[in-house]
């Protein structure tokens, strides 16, 4: 199923829609100029996010460098099916994007044998997850990527007895919607201090990414999962090629440090100066030299 976008035709963005595990997965496809066949990406964006946030920001951008670039809805988030709804699930989100890969390799205007994957923040993780189980997914970029192991995971939320409170948390809400279908979400992200760093309105800002199409909620159930997950082991499995866009001022540039070294072959690096994480997400400037650098690996890295 296919339909026009209002407002982007321009660089060829259709809707779209795929399996994934039964459900069907809304997306928007993001098509260069010409018949094809084209390389083509997987994007996917942080977490608690949906695919009109900064997911079509960097495919947009991928389409006008060359590539067919879809963004989606995993699972229980914005025009996608699935319930329990707003869930935060690692690896249900990895099965999500190697469905969408699979999707792209059926097209006939996709190069056989050409897709790729990029990821923001923590779809980084993901996406990497995903591509440690699949051959599929050939070639990588992760911008401003979040990579925590379950040992960082666990000590930004308290240490062990955060951990064990959000993991209560997270069981009750699992019996509430097994017990009466419902729900009991919260806000994804709170108001934004004024103190806080640069950038980080992005969530509060109608300009930025508080846009219709995301409603700022959040499964608790998640907790029980995401406090499993490990992307860091993910890169012990990695064979792909893989680029990383990234700065000292973004998150955890430590754990991207400590993923490059445990990827088993060479990885290419580009640290900026002085950008956070959240102006990865919507500044042109930023963006347009993160895409730069993504086209010229994945002209490198991908073939069809």
């Amino acid at each position: 199923m296919q339909e026009r976008i209002p407002g982007v035709e321009e660089i060829g963005a259709q809707r779209v829609s795929f399996l994934s595990h039964g459900e069907v997965l809304a997306g928007a496809l993001f098509l260069p100029d010409g018949p094809g066949p084209h390389p083509a990406l997987v994007v996917t964006g942080a977490w608690r996010t949906v695919k009109e946030q900064m997911a079509s920001g960097y495919a947009r951008l991928m389409a006008t460098r060359g590539f067919a670039a879809l963004a989606f809805d995993h699972r229980g988030w914005g025009e996608s099916g699935g319930r329990p709804r707003s869930m935060e699930d690692p690896l249900v989100k990895a099965e999500d994007i190697i469905a969408a890969a699979e999707y792209l390799a059926t097209r006939d205007d996709i190069a056989p044998g050409a897709v790729g994957g990029l990821g923001v923040c923590v779809g980084s993780g993901y996406l990497a997850a995903a591509a440690a189980r699949t051959p599929l997914i050939r070639s990588l970029a992760f911008v401003a990527p979040g990579l925590p192991s379950t040992a960082t995971v666990i000590a930004q939320v308290g240490g062990e007895a955060g951990a064990a409170f959000l993991r209560q948390t997270a069981r009750e809400a699992a019996e509430q919607f097994e017990r009466a279908g419902e729900e009991p979400l919260v806000p994804a992200v709170e108001p934004t201090p004024e103190n806080s760093v640069p950038g980080a309105d992005y969530y509060t800002n109608p300009a930025r990414g508080l846009i219709p199409e995301w409603d700022n909620t959040f499964n608790p159930a998640s907790w029980e999962s995401w406090l499993a997950f490990d992307a860091q082991a993910a890169a012990d499995a990695l064979t792909q090629p893989l680029l990383i866009v990234t700065s000292d001022s973004a998150v955890s540039p430590q754990s991207v440090r400590e993923f490059v070294a445990r990827v088993p072959r060479p990885v290419e690096e580009r640290w900026l100066d002085g950008i956070t994480q959240f102006e990865f997400y919507d500044r042109p400037d930023t963006m347009a030299i993160a895409a730069d650098e993504a086209a010229a690996h994945f002209a490198r890295t991908l073939s069809g």
